[in-house]
């Protein structure tokens, strides 16, 4: 198994092992969540200013929403965590042929 944890054969070890990774990783997704939600207040405050043209609110938006992305994968989804190559590697293929089609056609009409 790829996600076997610690095993040194003291139920008392294991038992402190495991609840200080969760503790660690409840950290980490806390902090995302309010990272998360920082960004979304930004995005919405970018909006609400009269001052800033839409040439410069969309793409600041889309870094967000992308930086939002990148959150979601490795914190909320686990993709930090060791045992999930292939997922990473199905998901990271699919974005760069998304992407590289986007690209394409992005290209054909403008020239």
């Amino acid at each position: 198994m790829a996600n076997h944890q610690l095993n040194s054969g003291n139920p008392r070890v294991d038992i402190e092992y495991r609840r200080k990774k969760n503790a660690e990783d409840m950290r980490y997704q806390i902090v995302s969540f309010s990272l998360m939600m920082f960004l979304t207040l930004i995005a919405f405050a970018a909006v609400a200013i009269k001052g800033f043209e839409a040439t410069f609110i969309k793409p600041f938006i889309i870094l967000l929403a992308a930086v939002q992305v990148i959150f979601q994968l490795y914190y909320f989804m686990h993709m930090n965590h060791k045992g999930h190559e292939a997922p990473k590697l199905f998901l990271y293929g699919g974005v760069t042929v998304g992407f590289t089609i986007i690209l394409t056609f992005t290209t054909i009409i403008w020239w």
